[in-house]
Parts: structure tokens; C-alpha cells; sequence
């Protein structure tokens, strides 16, 4: 696959993402803020962690109006395959591409520790290669990760399987201090109705390899070119 990762002032997690996009044998290409055109042949676009323009004004704010983001509206529209982490979900949800809000963590601090995520749908693109009641071990760095939506939003979420991670303890179990950030029902990662942009909070390229201390993040990778191989058959 060629994978596009966006960098806006303040990414932190550019460089990240296009070394998991190696490691998983993906080829990657770097796309500036200010660029008014894609690079050619993307299949998937990373929303990279950080602090995008110092998350001033609000988290993700700013950059919903870079010029490149334009351009991420329309691939997504178009069915292009779009993934937001952790800053990077702030942004698609600023941009009106995921529903709901990234907020300060409940408890008021910043957060860096790994998590554990339980796969609630392994039905779309970017959990193929994974089983529903999975575990994942991937870690975490925000303050403003607390996911919120209203009634209805979250109804249409938990009813149409659109979340797909949630926060868990170790055996799987929804606990209030397995939830670092207050995140209501848990959410840890979302996705769209038509199944082709998921933003979620733990950061899956900073866990692509054992000796970093989990390689559960390659399965995002993996079952993107899984999604890509079906499309390919025409079986997708």
C-alpha cells in the first residue's frame, strides 16, 4: 500500500507512522499542511499524533483548516481510507469526518501509559486481521482524550457497531481505572458510517514491534492491506 502521512506544525508522530508504514512493508510518503494536492495513488491517509499548532484555540481546531485538509475531506468522501490518531482523531472529529469530541481527560493531566483495548468489530478495514473480544496492548500519550457525543450519537455508534475499541483491564473487563481519560462507554475508537475513516486515541504505531513491548498496532496495518487485497478480488 502507499500510505500518505500528514504533517502539521507540531506533529510529533509523523515520522512514527511512516516507519510503521515500513515496517509493515507499506511504502510511505509525507504530505505537508500546507500542500493543496495529494500526492498521487494514496490508498490510506495518516492523521498523525501531536500538538497540532499547539493545539491553541482547542485540540485539533486549527488544523481542520490547513490546506491539505481540504484534500483529506474529499479522499474521504471519495471512499479513500483515512485514519486519525490520537491528535489526528481530534482533527477528523474537528472536521466533521467522526462524530463527537476529544476532550480534556478527566482527571485533568496528561496521560502516557500503555493501555489495553478490547476489538468490539473486526468487520471493517482496520480490524480484519483481528478477533472480536481481542485484546490489544498499545499505548497511550494525551490530555484532552476524553470522548463525548450526545445521546443519540453514541445510540447510533453502540447500535451500528461503530465503536471499535474500547478501554479494558487486562482481562477484558470495562473498569473505571482501565479508562485513563474518562471516555464515555469506554470508547477508545470510532468509525464511520460508511466504514472508511476511524479515528481512535491509543497510538497503533508506536506499537509495531516486540522489542518496543507490543506488536498488537501492526494488526491495523494488517488488516488494511487485508481490506486492500479484498478490493483487489473484488470480494471487499
Amino acid at each position: 500500500m502507499r500510505i500518505g502521512v500528514v504533517t502539521f506544525p507540531g506533529s510529533n508522530c509523523d515520522a512514527d507512522a511512516r516507519h510503521a508504514a515500513a515496517v509493515s512493508g507499506n511504502e510511505s510518503v509525507q504530505l505537508w499542511h500546507k500542500d493543496a494536492t495529494l500526492a498521487p495513488d494514496l490508498d490510506v491517509i495518516i492523521l498523525p499524533g501531536g500538538f497540532s499548532y499547539g493545539d491553541y484555540l482547542r485540540t485539533g481546531a486549527i488544523a481542520r483548516f490547513s490546506p491539505i485538509m481540504k484534500e483529506v475531506i474529499r479522499f474521504a468522501n471519495e471512499g479513500g481510507m483515512v485514519i486519525g490518531i490520537c491528535n489526528g482523531f481530534q482533527i477528523l472529529c474537528e472536521a466533521g469526518l467522526l462524530p463527537g469530541a476529544l476532550i480534556r481527560n478527566a482527571n485533568q493531566q496528561f496521560v502516557c501509559r500503555d493501555v489495553y483495548l478490547k476489538v468490539e468489530n473486526n468487520t471493517t478495514a482496520f480490524t480484519h486481521a483481528t478477533t472480536v473480544g481481542s485484546i490489544l496492548r498499545i499505548p497511550i500519550a494525551h490530555g484532552d482524550g476524553r470522548y463525548v457525543a450526545s445521546e443519540e450519537t453514541l445510540n447510533e455508534l453502540e447500535s451500528n457497531k461503530r465503536v471499535l475499541y474500547r478501554y479494558v483491564d487486562p482481562t477484558g473487563k470495562r473498569t473505571p481505572s482501565a479508562n485513563p481519560n474518562g471516555s464515555t462507554n469506554d470508547v477508545a475508537g470510532i468509525i464511520n458510517a460508511h466504514g472508511n475513516v476511524m479515528g481512535m486515541m491509543p497510538h497503533p504505531e508506536r506499537a509495531m514491534e516486540k522489542a518496543l513491548g507490543s506488536a498488537d498496532g501492526a494488526t491495523v496495518f494488517e488488516s488494511l492491506a487485508m481490506h486492500a487485497h479484498r478490493v483487489a478480488e473484488g470480494i471487499a
